[in-house]
């Protein structure tokens, strides 16, 4: 079945290069963009960071939620935040309104690219590290994708190459 005018929205791991590929493949198809961490950060008047320090981990996931459950629109590339697949009913609405791609990073790729981890406003227990993080997210991303794409060590324009390649025989652009 082809999706006529439908959203791409990518997920996946901090640092996996989500924001810059997905304005590239914006571009590549004619599409609007838009970062949902920016959007987050706009709406709530507050960096990521300063969201989880005043509403702790759990209110920051909340909010992410809220703000992914009023998109809409149509032919928007939408790059989410990595932390967006742990709320169920979210993700739901994400796939109902997109189709879902998976960028994945192996761990020894994010770890060297993810040094501020708090900096960055990265939704993660503060008991925790990055190989558990990864390890916690990973089926979760499997779950949620619709197509998963290896972005490792290419070049962003390489991955939004690979991302429309893929997307060819599902969307009409």
């Amino acid at each position: 079945m082809k999706l006529q005018n439908a959203c791409i929205a990518l997920i996946g791991m901090p640092a996996v290069g989500k924001s810059t590929v997905g304005v590239l493949l914006a571009k590549q198809l004619g599409y609007e963009f838009l970062d949902t961490d920016i959007l987050i950060q706009t709406q709530e008047n507050m960096t990521l960071p300063q969201i989880i320090k005043k509403k702790g981990l759990k209110g920051f996931l909340d909010i992410e939620a809220c703000h992914l459950l009023g998109l809409g629109g149509k032919r928007r590339v939408i790059s989410t935040g990595g932390s967006v697949i742990y709320r169920e009913q979210a993700m739901r609405h994400l796939k109902r309104i997109a189709t879902v791609v998976y960028l994945h990073a192996d761990l020894p790729t994010l770890l060297t690219r993810l040094s501020d981890i708090e900096g960055r406003g990265v939704a993660i227990d503060p008991s925790s590290s990055i190989d558990k993080l990864y390890k916690e997210r990973i089926p979760l991303y499997d779950k949620f994708c619709d197509i998963k794409i290896a972005c490792g060590q290419n070049p962003p324009g390489r991955v939004a190459a690979d991302i429309a390649a893929a997307l060819a025989g599902r969307i009409d652009f």
